[in-house]
């Protein structure tokens, strides 16, 4: 009798953890991490008796957590991954932003300056002309170093996130710390405690939002979580903490940041190719690389209009005959654009200066030495490398740039060369005197008035002021012409082909003339200083400075279609972004479906096995009942 009450006792007992379990799935349907929890029963050892062994009911043996670890862990890598792919898509969206088309953009600005030098040449006396193109180089200035303030603007951003960020995952990092402490004193108890597993699987999920990891457990149920491949952020209860150093290290470039693991007071700096992925990676990799692209692109189309057309205001005379000066204050190199290694041994230093803006590349360059005078230039865009020897050439050349070495290096010494870092932020129009402006050519080119041939001037340019004592062509009618200034020399003539003043340095001084058609014996050309009376009326400079917007500029493209250039890269690195993480995004959903799959609560299920267990209790109950009603009539019998 007492044998059928324990097995009844025994079923009630199982059916209703049973139900209990149940219930509790169901009331956590919706909280994250949470893992389908089922009861696994277990048969009682039946008693042995004469005819064979006679059953003793059922037990719980444990609670039961439905988890995949392969599902988890690859679910938790992809979720990484699509945290990085999505936020760099998103910064670089708003670096995107700030450099916009239309009216509203920097290249329309260009254009509109560069315009407005052609109704000056139109009109060169007229104040109001000059005034409108001093007011347009002023207007292209300011959205210059407006859009280097916002790159500016969205680098605090970024430096914020990431500390921001780092202090979440050192968080993140001592909550998983302590409850792998208390998974651990669990485990004495030789069951698993699932609630608290959830929450450390959840946590984890949390922290590689932030940056990828991976877990290594232990005997005694803790586990480790290593960054960067190879580097321990928790052991056990032991807790490594992150921080950010806002320089590259090697150079003390602010521009770009470090993440630092610190552990018994050994600090790590982390590769950033090597922390996969996670919301950290994503703006790393967004203010080391692609903030640095934007801000080369904004700095060389800035370095290119500023030095050209300062170069070639400077060729030209003012209102009242007197050279030009600078149309935009001067670029000057500083100490920000030549950062050296902190490793550095010797006294050695570089000095930087534009050669030729038509060939410059938007990127920072890396100079190693690899004794006093020779060393390597990396150019940092595409991880071209060029040799050097500074004895045979100083200034080095490349890429547009001048590189002067002073002093003897050490074999080791390092320098970085931003040649781009600064040149947008205080661009400003040198003048505002109407007067100022150089519009008018100090050369002036005139035909032989007995000439009889065909002979057309197609452009006469100044290369340097004042211009060279005038200087008179004469042709023999046979493809041959001497220069007054050379005497019985003679050149050949060819139409179309540029005559330079300089023929020793073709280009250096004096003026370069490009004539037409074909002269007669003793037709003439002469080119002489611009005449006072004519300086005013003239605009041959002004039409100089109007030509620079087809002049061939940035890889080979005029200078209009600069800005144009620039907004294409930096929208095709954001579309690939973009794309980049959808992808990763829908392979992540796809994932976590998988492990919900197995992890996760189906009400339907659940309200099936309500029904299951509720009359699995109710005949456990029943059982109960019988026995108690077998033993009651017993002991009526026996006391009958």
């Amino acid at each position: 009798m007492s044998d059928l009450l324990n097995i009844g006792t025994r079923a009630l007992v199982a059916n209703q953890i049973a139900l209990q379990t149940t219930g509790n799935n169901i009331a956590n349907v919706n909280t994250a991490g949470y893992s389908r929890q089922s009861v696994s029963l277990k048969t009682v050892q039946g008693q042995f008796t004469g005819g064979g062994y006679i059953g003793n009911g059922v037990g719980v043996e444990t609670i039961q957590r439905n988890y995949s670890a392969f599902l988890t862990r690859q679910s938790t890598m992809a979720s990484a991954t699509s945290s990085a792919d999505a936020t760099r898509s998103d910064y670089l969206t708003q670096l995107q932003n700030i450099f916009p088309g239309g009216n509203a953009g920097l290249g329309a600005s260009i254009s509109d300056m560069l315009n407005s030098f052609s109704d000056v040449a139109n009109a060169p006396t007229d104040l109001t002309a000059r005034t409108v193109a001093l007011t347009r180089v002023d207007e292209t200035a300011a959205r210059v170093r407006s859009a280097s303030q916002s790159l500016d603007d969205l680098q605090q951003g970024v430096t914020q996130a990431l500390g921001q960020k780092v202090v979440t995952i050192n968080s993140l990092a001592q909550s998983i710390a302590d409850v792998n402490g208390q998974i651990a004193l669990a485990q004495g108890a030789g069951q698993p405690p699932n609630d608290l597993l959830d929450k450390r699987d959840q946590l984890v999920r949390n922290l590689n939002q932030y940056v990828q990891t991976s877990s290594i457990a232990a005997d005694d149920g803790s586990v480790g979580i290593f960054i960067g491949g190879s580097q321990a952020l928790v052991l056990g209860t032991a807790v490594s903490k992150l921080s950010i150093q806002p320089n590259d290290g090697t150079f003390g470039d602010t521009s770009k940041s470090k993440l630092v693991l610190d552990r018994n007071g050994a600090s790590v700096t982390m590769d950033e190719n090597t922390l996969g992925g996670g919301e950290v990676s994503g703006l790393l990799r967004f203010q080391n690389n692609d903030m640095v692209e934007g801000r080369n692109l904004l700095g060389r189309l800035s370095t290119a209009i500023n030095t050209s057309m300062n170069n070639q205001h400077k060729l030209g005379l003012d209102l009242d005959g007197n050279q030009g000066g600078n149309l935009f204050t001067p670029l000057a190199f500083t100490n920000k654009n030549v950062l050296p290694a902190v490793a550095n041994t010797s006294s050695a230093s570089l000095a930087l200066s534009i050669n030729d803006t038509t060939k410059l590349i938007a990127s920072d360059y890396e100079v190693d030495f690899n004794s006093a005078t020779t060393g390597t230039i990396t150019r940092r865009s595409d991880g071209v490398v060029t040799t050097f020897d500074s004895t045979a050439t100083n200034p080095v050349v490349l890429d547009g740039l001048n590189i002067a070495l002073s002093g003897a290096a050490n074999a080791g010494d390092k320098f970085l060369i931003k040649p781009f870092n600064t040149s947008a932020n205080n661009l400003t129009s040198a003048f505002s005197s109407p007067r100022a402006l150089a519009v008018a050519s100090p050369v002036a080119g005139s035909a032989g008035v007995t000439n009889q041939g065909s002979m057309q001037l197609v452009n006469l340019t100044a290369r340097s002021v004042p211009a060279p004592a005038a200087v008179t062509l004469s042709f023999d009618g046979t493809g041959n012409y001497t220069r007054s200034d050379t005497g019985a020399t003679t050149y050949p003539y060819t139409p179309g082909q540029v005559i330079e003043y300089d023929t020793t340095t073709p280009g250096a001084t004096g003026w370069s003339l490009t004539l037409n058609g074909a002269p007669k014996a003793g037709d003439t050309f002469t080119v002489q200083a611009q005449p006072a009376a004519n300086s005013k009326l003239n605009a041959g400079n002004a039409m100089a400075l109007a030509g620079l917007r087809d002049a061939t500029m940035f890889d080979g493209g005029p200078m209009t279609d600069g800005y144009a250039g620039m907004i294409a890269q930096i929208g095709t690195r954001t579309q690939s972004a973009i794309n980049a993480a959808t992808v990763s995004k829908s392979i992540a959903t796809n994932l976590e479906t998988a492990r919900t799959g197995v992890a996760g609560v189906n009400l339907d299920e659940e309200a099936a096995k309500l029904l299951q267990y509720q009359q699995a209790y109710q005949g456990a109950a029943k059982m109960i009942q019988i026995a108690q009603t077998i033993f009651t009539s017993l002991m009526s019998s026996l006391g009958a």
